[in-house]
């Protein structure tokens, strides 16, 4: 209320609800089983924190009107940029915002100024510029927008502000996708808050109507509200999730100086000129990567080194893995043909593949590869095992053996090494035939892996029911030929 008792047009932001506040988080029995222990043991890379939940506010509202210590401003190059949230903020500060922006001479990309908040609520105002969105130069925009936010934070570090209302910088203005952008920003003021929690006691971001709810749906991948939600949201979370402080990588980009380049670590200053000179250059700093043509004729004569042909390898592993995280892959995605699951008896994730969903002769294969690339790269990291459903498919969701053979010599080598079992459910004689050859003939180190099997109850004593998520369809035939086993048990919505 003002002094003539006229409510306020500002919010205060200790009076809006918290991340947490309409949540109830579910606390775990101490005696639980061992397989929610081992559940438990599946963590995200963004773990449940409440201490970090406290400080997070997703509001539906104008950023101008909050009463904070500072709130953000999304503009352009000059600072004169005019969209609603920037618009918003000139008239509720006033006229004397302006004649102060003239002095700050502009702000580039991805950097981040401050003025104060004159009639504003909040003490300062924060000022930054969001990158111009184009799909060919992805990466450059997403390094632009980490940076924007990063900064916004870094000044409110240095400033001592102990809270923050950030709108959405990426304006519409920009082109920038917003499911893409919001990633960023949750993912970058996550990473703040580990390191620097102790600073910012509020973080609010404020959303329109049309943005609420991809923040809504987004915010549990980084912000989970209890053990639960942070194992359903993990497998939701992108490829990139950053490094440790959120920043985009890009693996090609990365290299590792040491003290002596042309040097292995281990060699000692002892050895001198006699050091294996044959080293020299094959180090990512002095390396050059020579003939290519060369080095493919060299593969076909089997003259390449076995350490370079892993190094190609891995390489062409990272250009299939930057492109899948690039490329829109929702029509993949919407077939719930892979996704992942609980953990097995011996806590390891599952992840499922079920043959029905998988149209072959009506989708991109290749895109289809480079979904499971984006799924499968941050569980390939430890031991995982596969459940493929071969139920009731037929000769438009056979996978051909051509892209199976591609998809095994493209995926890293911690795909063969950490995968453990691959249960093969309700397998047909003409299937099994096809998987022998294959295991045999095309691919090695696969065929001790495959476990066939006729019956859910069978699947059962080596994954607990209530680690899997079955289709309907799948159900209903188990109980068909087999006769039911689990009938308490829900089937999957949506699959």
């Amino acid at each position: 209320m003002d002094p003539l008792g006229a409510p306020s047009q500002f919010v205060d932001v200790d009076s809006l609800p918290g991340w947490s506040d309409a949540y109830e988080a579910k606390q775990l029995d101490c005696r639980q089983s061992p397989v929610e222990k081992a559940r438990v043991d599946v963590r995200s890379p963004f773990p449940y924190r409440k201490d970090i939940n406290e400080k997070i506010v997703l509001w539906k509202g104008d950023v101008a009107v909050l009463n904070c210590t500072a709130i953000v401003n999304t503009s352009n190059e000059s600072l004169t940029d005019k969209n609603p949230v920037s618009e918003s903020i000139f008239m509720h500060a006033g006229p004397d915002l302006k004649d102060e922006l003239q002095k700050l001479k502009g702000c580039r990309t991805g950097e981040a100024k401050l003025t104060k908040g004159f009639n504003l609520a909040a003490r300062f105002i924060i000022h930054t510029v969001g990158p111009k969105y184009k799909s060919r130069y992805r990466t450059a925009a997403e390094s632009s927008l980490y940076s924007c936010y990063r900064n916004v934070l870094q000044l409110a570090k240095e400033q001592a502000m102990c809270s923050i209302g950030f709108c959405v910088i990426n304006s519409l203005k920009r082109c920038y996708p917003l499911e893409d952008a919001t990633h960023i920003a949750l993912r970058t003021v996550r990473r703040f808050l580990e390191t620097h929690g102790e600073t910012l006691e509020k973080v609010v971001f404020a959303v329109s109507e049309l943005e609420e709810a991809t923040y809504r749906k987004l915010l549990p991948l980084y912000f989970p509200r209890s053990l639960e939600e942070e194992i359903q949201s993990l497998p939701y979370l992108p490829a990139d999730i950053g490094n440790a402080e959120g920043e985009p990588v890009v693996p090609e980009r990365q290299i590792r100086i040491t003290e002596k380049p042309g040097v292995p670590d281990d060699a000692s200053d002892e050895e001198g000129l006699e050091a294996d000179l044959s080293f020299i250059g094959s180090h990512a700093f002095a390396r050059m990567e020579g003939d290519v043509d060369k080095q493919r004729r060299l593969i076909l004569q089997g003259q390449l080194s076995e350490a370079a042909l892993q190094k190609q390898h891995q390489r062409n592993y990272n250009r299939w893995l930057c492109q899948a995280r690039a490329e829109d892959l929702s029509d993949i995605a919407s077939l719930k043909a892979l996704y992942q699951t609980g953990v097995d008896n011996c806590g390891r994730t599952v992840m499922v593949v079920v043959g029905r969903n998988i149209p072959v002769t009506l989708i991109d294969m290749e895109k289809a590869l480079l979904y499971f690339i984006h799924v499968m790269d941050h569980i390939a990291v430890k031991e995982y095992v596969l459940v493929y459903f071969h139920t009731l498919t037929n000769d438009y969701n056979q996978l051909d053996s051509n892209f199976l053979k591609k998809l095994y010599d493209v995926v890293d080598a911690k795909y063969k090494r950490n995968l453990k079992a691959l249960y093969f459910v309700h397998p047909t004689f003409r299937s099994k035939v096809s998987a022998w050859f294959f295991t045999t003939f095309t691919v090695s180190g696969l065929k001790d892996k495959i476990h066939y099997v006729e019956s859910l109850q069978q699947l059962f004593t080596a994954i607990p029911p209530e680690q899997i998520d079955l289709p309907p369809f799948v159900l209903e035939y188990d109980a068909r030929e087999n006769g039911p086993y689990y009938s308490s048990y829900p089937p999957s919505p949506d699959l």
